[in-house]
């Protein structure tokens, strides 16, 4: 597949809907003291007397979580039940097995690449480059802004050990949220042309993928998406009150007027994970952006087409705060709302 092909030749997306975890299959009878008659079932009823135990629904099928309770080994229901609860596991590995495969085949032949903004941070450089080599097939694009504290040099080492994986390109200049001349819009910019793969990754270095993140944001495009992320996001009707400080990594979406959406189709994405089809960035990407609060906001709305969550949780971890001057941020933040707001109104 490429973006080239039409819509309609892309295969339709496909819902997966998979089973419950399994249960624990511990359906009882109590006994009642004593050897009295009556036997009681079911959860808290291990003393219970005569039809009490009746008043348990649970009791009336014979289910019980009490682990003190162990059932009675000739019960047919609970053996049908444990015997349910095992097939329902063993499905639920089944599904999870195929859809992993079924998008492996889906995604083959398209190619993909990780675009990496490098402004400073060198430990989370390190395992956020190196996590993209060990989980995924994608290659690894990253631009050097100005060598912050060493990052540069950090992926200068990892490229000499996996050349066939990393490109690194570097620029003197420093990044704007430091006094420096390197914007994100222009530096996304120049990772975007840079770059050749049918899909493009944006991806934060403050963050780390602990298994193949990137194959479900893949297959959702070549399902029929535009673009697909980690976070999903919707206005909500909260108004702007400021940029605010990373919760855990996590912008604290309600303050600036969104809320995080997903799973399914939303209305942007949050760009500390996003896959897009390349060619759709390349018209899309807001390049007069000069810090990247927001800009993702505005690159969702202006491209067209469908913007999704995968439904599947994905295996990525916050590696901490990259702050920056709250004078700045905000400044900034505010300067690409307004873009969001112009686009919102058109809409």
């Amino acid at each position: 597949m490429t973006d080239a092909k039409s819509p309609s030749s892309l295969r339709p997306a496909r819902i997966e809907q998979v089973a419950g975890s399994a249960g624990t299959g511990r359906d009882t009878t109590g006994g009642p003291e004593n050897g009295a008659a009556g036997a009681a079932t079911g959860v808290g009823t291990a003393r219970a007397r005569g039809t009490h135990a009746r008043l348990n629904p649970a009791a009336e099928l014979g289910f019980s979580g009490d682990p003190g309770q162990h059932g009675d080994p000739d019960d047919g229901m609970l053996h049908a039940q444990r015997a349910w609860d095992g097939t329902l596991a063993t499905n639920r590995l089944d599904e999870l097995g195929v859809n992993a495969e079924r998008q492996r085949v889906e995604t083959k032949g398209v190619t993909a690449a990780v675009g990496l903004l490098v402004d400073g941070w060198p430990q989370d450089v390190e395992r956020c480059v190196r996590s993209v080599v060990e989980h995924t097939d994608a290659q690894v694009l990253a631009l050097d802004l100005g060598n912050v504290d060493g990052a540069g040099d950090v992926l200068d080492v990892l490229s000499e050990r996996h050349p066939e994986r990393i490109t690194v390109w570097h620029v003197a200049e420093e990044p704007h949220w430091r006094g420096g001349t390197a914007t994100w819009g222009e530096s996304r910019a120049k990772l975007l042309r840079l770059d050749d793969s049918d899909v493009h990754v944006l991806m934060e270095t403050s963050g780390a993928l602990l298994g193949d993140a990137l194959t479900p944001l893949v297959a959702a495009i070549v399902a029929g998406a535009v673009a697909a992320g980690w976070h999903g996001m919707e206005p909500s009707d909260g108004e702007w009150q400021g940029a605010v400080a990373e919760d855990d990594g996590w912008r604290k979406a309600e303050a600036t007027g969104w809320r995080e959406a997903g799973p399914g189709k939303v209305r942007a994405l949050s760009g500390d994970l996003l896959a897009v089809r390349r060619s759709a960035a390349l018209t899309a990407l807001p390049e007069d952006a000069n810090y990247g609060g927001n800009a993702d906001l505005e690159l969702s709305l202006a491209l067209s087409g469908d913007l999704v969550v995968p439904e599947e949780r994905l295996p990525v971890e916050r590696l901490g705060r990259h702050d920056v001057s709250p004078d700045y941020r905000d400044r900034e933040c505010r300067r690409n709302y307004d873009g969001v707001l112009r686009m919102l109104r058109a809409s």
